[in-house]
């Protein structure tokens, strides 16, 4: 009876053999370099997590890995090549039957990592702060690379919001046409960040404009000085056409012709579609200003740089009076003009037969003995009536 009792709980015992095999599975895989290629040697630690369980294996030279009597659970397993971790699976759970393979392919998983650690590096230059699992990541000499990054771009970010707030106080000031506060701000702006050619050519402009608020060496030091602002955006940005016509303009009021008609130049040739309308309006003030002789030029840049368009009509007529008060008067009454005002007059009506100043052409005409051309045609036709 002992015997049987014996061999009844050995049987027992088999059976419960059998039972514990029976809750063990494998692990396998392939391990893949960054290149596609097998990874040989690539060590596979399996780690169980829900109880205390570990082991581990090798990939052969085909780059495989196979781990047989696994139990079932829940389990990290990571992959190391050359003694580095590479790569690493959380929360596998392993089961009966068939079982996938876990490949480990550093090409896809070098690919989320360097995207996940972008992401992580983009936060930590935001918040100014390393997260914990980004600092596992570094080393110490990467950790102080990316502290002195974050602590340059805080730098930056507060430069940038002076140089902001700077810069809209001064721009305020300038469209309320308050040069005084207007000058002191954009200097301050200037200071921040010099190389801003914005700021240096508002701060021209209201230098410009404090000037005609002076008299006197105030006048004259505030010219310079906003002279000197338009010169330094235009060397920031040589190729912006409005900051050499407004630099033009500031010459001009400084009584600096030949470097104001050079600068004006320059604008036509940057922007040639509307290098007739700048002139015209430099014109305008010099004449406002009582400099005929340099508005005559200015009218005539005007005229070639757009000879037939009827719209730059106006520059012809002022050409035309600014020529004209340059006449002289023989003790004969004989009226002379300087070569081409009586052209001026002619190609006024020309362009605008009808033009708001076409009777003060044909008027200057008659005083000068020119002839009036009754026979003009309108340069723009009526448009075709729809039968």
């Amino acid at each position: 009876m002992q015997f049987r009792n014996l061999a009844l709980a050995t049987a027992g015992l088999v059976v419960l053999a059998f039972t514990s095999l029976a809750q063990i599975t494998t692990i396998e895989g392939d391990v893949k370099g960054t290149d596609g290629k097998p990874v040989q040697g690539a060590v596979i630690r399996i780690h169980r997590t829900d109880i205390k369980w570990d082991s581990s294996t090798k990939s052969d030279k085909k780059g495989h890995y196979v781990h047989t009597g696994v139990p079932l659970g829940t389990y990290e397993i990571s992959c190391e090549i050359d003694g580095k971790p590479v790569d690493k699976v959380t929360g596998y759970k392993t089961s009966m039957g068939d079982h996938p393979p876990l490949d480990f392919d550093l090409r896809k998983s070098a690919g989320q990592d360097s995207a996940a650690r972008q992401a992580a590096l983009q936060k930590a230059l935001e918040t100014g702060q390393i997260s914990d699992e980004l600092k596992r990541s570094m080393t110490p000499e990467q950790q102080a690379q990316l502290k002195k990054q974050i602590e340059g771009q805080a730098e930056q970010m507060k430069k940038r919001n002076a140089l902001n707030a700077a810069f809209n106080d001064g721009m305020n000031a300038l469209q309320a046409k308050q040069y005084d506060q207007a000058v002191p701000a954009l200097e301050k702006a200037s200071e921040v960040d010099p190389t801003q050619p914005a700021v240096w050519a508002n701060l021209g402009e209201a230098y410009m404009g404090l000037a005609g608020t002076k008299t006197g060496t105030e006048a004259d030091d505030a010219m310079q000085k906003g002279i000197a602002a338009y010169a330094k955006s235009i060397e920031l940005k040589p190729d912006d056409p409005a900051t050499h016509n407004n630099y033009a303009l500031a010459l001009a009021k400084a009584k600096k012709f030949p470097e104001m008609e050079a600068e004006l130049k320059k604008a036509a040739d940057l922007d040639p579609a509307n290098a007739f309308s700048k002139f015209y309006n430099l014109g305008a003030l010099l004449t406002n200003a009582g400099q005929a002789e340099a508005a005559s030029k200015a009218f005539k840049l005007a005229i070639d740089a757009a000879p037939d368009n009827p719209k730059n009509a106006e520059s012809y007529y002022q050409y035309g009076l600014s020529m004209a008060a340059q006449a002289s008067v023989a003790p004969d009454g004989k009226i002379t003009v300087p070569p081409g005002t009586v052209e001026a007059f002619q190609k006024y009506l020309a362009l605008a037969p009808t033009g708001a100043n076409a009777q003060g052409c044909k008027d200057m005409l008659t005083q000068l003995g020119g002839t009036i051309d009754t026979n003009y045609k309108n340069p723009t036709p009526p448009a075709k009536k729809k039968k």
